[in-house]
């Protein structure tokens, strides 16, 4: 029986009953440890690419310097001044952001209504629509590309003779073939979309969407007010994904409008960037363009993330 008063000790001797445990640093570390190999076979497939393409950007680099005939000089900023002097590289931009822009707005568009689609038709319609949009994603951009050159075809072209157009050309008007290349991307796009909404949606408990519909909101309000919100980490991916991939379009501009149209009509950056650095020998020119894209690319993914972290979104 203890006579004097205050609390007993732990056993053991220890006074460290106010302080707060340690932090174990090994098991904050395990998760870097398994993405250690795919960080290096990533550092080494991007990292050397983007330091050659920045190096290259800073020296004059044509194809004499590629034969041996010339040594390679030193230009720095050199390359860039030239290009953002030149008129032509800011007609370009704008009708790239602008290309991009509207094929991002149609596959989001496209591929969340397929989406909500799928969640109302019966399992074979379900499956029918799944495999020929899969089909769609997996063709090669290449052979996409020929088969829309071919059903918008002037002359043997069913397109024309289903909407009485006779021989007109899709692709010899500025806008109309970009609406042609917009329409092609959209549909090779789309199910990268689709499938991923879906998959989110089927993840919301359908008590929400019960309630929801009991309140008497319409299938419009249902997704805005409800569906949007949920799976707003779900629309970040894949509209981040789409930035890049439609940003960078090449195979089809390339392909649908011989190279990049009438007198360029039709060029965007990545095109471009090829025309200056193959068709031209500038490779210096063709390196600064690919670094601008860089540029533009993380700094819209930065902003695009940073805006949705303000809003207490958790990515």
């Amino acid at each position: 029986m203890r006579v004097g008063g205050g609390f007993p000790r732990p056993r053991g001797g220890s006074r460290r009953s106010g302080t707060a445990p340690r932090p174990r640093t090994g098991r904050s570390r395990t998760p870097w440890l398994y993405l250690a190999p795919a960080l290096v076979v990533l550092g080494g497939l991007l990292a050397y690419p983007i330091y050659q393409l920045g190096l290259i950007s800073v020296f004059h680099y044509t194809q004499a310097q590629v034969s041996g005939g010339e040594p390679t000089t030193f230009e720095g900023f050199g390359n860039y001044a030239e290009l953002f002097g030149d008129g032509q590289f800011w007609e370009v931009l704008l009708a790239t952001v602008l290309f991009a822009a509207a094929c991002v707005v149609s596959t989001l568009a496209a591929g969340c209504a397929l989406a909500v689609l799928l969640t109302r038709v019966r399992a074979v319609p379900r499956l029918a629509l799944m495999l020929a949009a899969l089909g769609a994603w997996a063709t090669p951009a290449i052979t996409g590309s020929t088969v829309w050159l071919f059903l918008f075809d002037a002359d043997f072209g069913p397109v024309n003779r289903v909407l009485g157009l006779g021989d007109h050309s899709w692709t010899y008007g500025r806008f109309s073939a970009f609406f042609l290349v917009l329409l092609e991307v959209v549909w090779c796009s789309f199910p990268f979309v689709m499938v991923t909404v879906y998959a989110g949606i089927r993840a919301v408990p359908s008590e929400v969407l019960e309630a929801a519909a009991l309140d008497g909101a319409s299938q419009g309000r249902i997704w805005r007010s409800v569906l949007a919100p949920m799976l707003r980490p779900i629309l970040v991916v894949v509209t981040i994904q789409s930035v890049i991939w439609d940003f960078k379009v090449f195979t089809q501009i390339y392909v649908m409008t011989g190279g990049g149209g009438i007198a360029g009509q039709n060029l965007v950056l990545n095109v471009y960037a090829y025309q200056k650095a193959f068709a031209s020998s500038q490779y210096s020119l063709g390196a600064a363009i690919g670094v601008v894209m860089l540029v533009l690319l993380l700094a819209v993914t930065l902003v695009y993330l940073r805006l949705l972290r303000r809003q207490g979104e958790e990515l």
